[in-house]
């Protein structure tokens, strides 16, 4: 076995086992940090398959972003020491079949897909993109905010958004008033 495969391997048992980790603890806040893990995880996958930029988005968003803004929701709604319900019987069966149903569908999807060596050239190349052009973070970031017709500028303007959402619902969600005890 490569050192390679050995790579792949144990970043793949690192994500896995965090992730069910984060689906099955019972602490909201320990759920939030293995949550942390498997995106912290998945972008190591991409580093180890040198798509850096991809994996830096990943980092920037997801981890930086999107978890930081859950442990800061938990924190600030004073649930990060509570336990979290017992799942209905119903819906944890549910779960393991549509999880089965997922794993199912994700096999038949790679099946079917026919896979080339990476030194072979795709048949077509995307539109707005030319064959000499590489896929460096000059050229992603070029692209990203482009307001040509192939640009991605108004959807990286709805994602800012969307960010921007989530904080201000964190920050009415943390305004509520705390239930007096007596």
């Amino acid at each position: 076995m490569s050192a390679s495969a050995v790579v792949f391997y144990i970043l793949s048992f690192f994500i896995v086992a965090s992730a069910l980790l984060a689906v099955t603890s019972r602490k909201i806040f320990r759920s939030a940090i293995w949550l942390l893990f498997t995106l912290t995880g998945i972008a190591g996958l991409y580093f180890w398959l040198q798509m850096e930029f991809v994996a830096a988005v990943q980092i920037v968003v997801y981890v930086g972003g999107i978890v930081v803004l859950i442990i800061f929701s938990i924190f600030l709604t004073q649930q990060s020491g509570k336990d979290l319900p017992v799942p209905v019987r119903g819906r944890a069966v549910f779960s393991i079949l549509a999880a089965c149903a997922g794993f199912v569908l994700t096999c038949l999807i790679l099946r079917g897909y026919v896979f080339r060596p990476a030194d072979q050239a795709p048949d077509s190349v995307g539109a707005g993109a030319s064959a000499g052009a590489g896929a460096n973070v000059g050229n992603i970031g070029a692209q990203l905010l482009s307001t040509s017709e192939h640009g991605y500028v108004l959807p990286f303007e709805v994602i800012s958004i969307l960010l921007l959402a989530a904080m201000i619902g964190c920050i009415v969600i943390a305004m509520k008033t705390k239930p007096e005890h007596r």
